[in-house]
Order: C-alpha cells, then structure tokens, then sequence
C-alpha cells in the first residue's frame, strides 16, 4: 500500500491550482513534486506526470469550453503536431541520466520564469489567427519537450498561442488546457511500457490537481493577469532553484 505524505498532497493540489490560474505551470511543478515529495524515480515520474497533468488539464479545458474560451482550430493544429512530437521527444528521456534530465528540467524552469517577468502585456483586443504552416511548427517544437521531459508544455503554449495564434490571454488559456490534454495522452501512451504505473498515485495525484484547476479558475477570474504570471514565475524560479540544489547536493 502506497503512502502520500501530506507535503505531496499539497503539491498536488498547487499543480491544479497553477494550470487553473494560467494555464500553465502543473506540469513543470509536477515532476519535482513527484521525484522529492513523492519520492518517485525521476524515469518512472516523467510518465507519471504527464498523466496527472493530463488528466487535470481536460478537466480545465472543458470548463473553459462551456465559458467559450477554447479556440478550436488551434486546439487541433497544436495538438496533431504536439503529439507527434511528445511520440518522439519521449523516445530521448531514457538516454540521458537522472541527473542529466533534473538538471535540463530545472534550466528550462529558470529560462520560463524568466520570459514570463519580461513577458509582454498582451490583451484581449487580438484577433485570433492560427495560420496551419506557423502553428503546426510551433506546435510540434512544444510537444518534442512534453515527451522528453514530462511537462504538458502549458508555459510554453500560452505565450505560443499568443504570437503565433493571435489569440487572447484568456482564450490562449483555455486553449492551452485543451492541447496539454491532448499533448500529455500522447506522451503518457508512449512512456506506459516503460516502466510501471503507481496507479494509485498517479489517480490520488489526478483527482486533487483536477480539483485544484476549477478552484484556480474560479480565482483566477477575480485577479489581474499580470500579477498572476508575476506570482507564477517567481515560485517556478524558487522551485528551479531546489530542484538544482537537490540534483547536486545528493550526488
């Protein structure tokens, strides 16, 4: 029988409330929560995670859907092309070491935060325009790194969706939710005979974070956008920071 500590628990619970709040962020807290909280091996957790983000995330995007915050063309050019890259960038996660994997994690944790505290100030007043050539790209470069690395790619989507699909924050939002649902199937289906699946983790994990989304998105209609990326970044840069220490420092 598989115990949870409670820290874990919480964690689960911050990786729905940050894909809830931006659309972005469970998946890159995901895997940490899982390696130092839930003390999985980082092979195993990469699949692990992109089930629970996944998971989460379809919760998210079909409330969004109701509240006409999906965006479907682009939902579907970002998602064929992000899930053949997810089938495969998760072909690469067995090549390199545990620590080699934590460390590019963690640098790619550091990079996000950064882009999202110099982000810019984009509003709502775009009209939304998913070229196939431009969006398919993008796409595909975003589901490369969900496979590789187990992270749903929402911190790289809401800002693709924005440049590339034109599409406003709130709307880029709950798009975003919608292709790391697709994005996160794809790469979890790749990783399932890998290696085994805690189920009752993995469900625990998912029940909570889905949980936590509709939560973040109830608060997230009552705060300013600007601050919640702000907030968003700042923990993804403390928790890159830990991630880094704990890889070295157990070395």
């Amino acid at each position: 029988m598989i115990t949870i500590s409670t820290w874990a628990l919480i964690g689960a619970i911050a990786i729905g409330l940050s894909l809830g709040l931006t659309g972005a962020g469970g998946s890159i807290l995901t895997l940490p929560v899982l390696v130092y909280l839930a003390h999985v091996p980082p092979a195993e957790a990469v699949g692990l995670s992109l089930f629970v983000v996944g998971t989460a995330a379809a919760v998210g995007a079909l409330q969004r859907f109701w509240k006409k915050e999906v965006h479907l063309k682009a939902v579907l050019l970002f998602a064929l092309s992000g899930m053949l890259g997810a089938l495969g960038g998760s072909r690469l996660t067995h090549l390199v070491s545990p620590t080699v994997l934590m460390t590019i994690f963690a640098g790619m944790m550091l990079l996000v935060a950064i882009q999202m505290l110099r982000g810019s100030k984009a509003g709502s007043d775009l009209c939304a325009d998913c070229r196939p050539a431009r969006c398919l790209l993008a796409g595909t470069g975003v589901g490369i790194l969900t496979g590789f690395i187990g992270v749903g790619g929402g911190f790289l989507l809401v800002p693709a969706l924005m440049k590339f699909g034109r599409l406003p924050q709130g709307v880029a939002t709950g798009t975003s939710l919608a292709i790391i649902a697709f994005n996160s199937a794809a790469g979890f289906a790749a990783h399932a005979g890998a290696a085994p699946i805690l189920w009752t983790l993995a469900l625990t994990f998912a029940a909570i974070a889905a949980a936590g989304v509709l939560a973040g998105q109830k608060i997230a209609s009552r705060l300013p956008v600007i601050r919640l990326r702000q907030g968003f970044a700042a923990m993804v840069i403390l928790a890159g920071l830990i991630v880094l220490w704990q890889t070295f420092a157990h070395r």
